[in-house]
């Protein structure tokens, strides 16, 4: 299975700007820039690529986790899954940090701690991210 997103840049690093396509559609011309990458702590006027990379991984640890909660005979009812993806300029990606608050009837919380760590050492996304550290704050809400 290949999925794809295409990107275009116009200019230089720091005055130019590009726009980044997906596959399906969800994005389509959405504008990135250096200002809008390094500049607007508010991430609120257009994309980058560290808030794409938190975007996947938060929701391939909640698929997979939902998947072994699944196996578990314990389904979650809700899962709440946020990374906080930190870049460094100039020195690059140090590290995903995943937390997530479940509704998950049925589960005690050292079957759920067992489970979501499983879920982030095993969702693909974390496996791509090998390089840096990936860290996890669970708790069942």
């Amino acid at each position: 299975m290949d999925r794809h997103a295409t990107a275009v840049w116009k200019g230089t690093l720091k005055e130019g700007s590009g726009t980044i396509d997906t596959q399906s559609g969800v994005l389509k011309a959405q504008p990135y820039s250096f200002k809008l990458r390094f500049e607007d702590e508010s991430g609120k006027s257009g994309t980058n690529p560290e808030e794409l990379i938190a975007a996947a991984h938060a929701s391939c640890f909640a698929m997979q986790l939902s998947h072994f909660l699944a196996e578990n005979g314990t389904p979650a009812e809700k899962l709440d899954a946020k990374a906080v993806v930190t870049l460094i300029p100039g020195d690059g990606i140090k590290s995903s940090a995943l937390t997530l608050v479940g509704t998950v009837p049925g589960i005690d919380d050292a079957k759920f701690q067992e489970l979501a760590k499983k879920a982030k050492e095993g969702c693909p996304i974390s496996k791509a991210l090998g390089a840096i550290q990936v860290t996890l704050d669970a708790k069942l809400g």
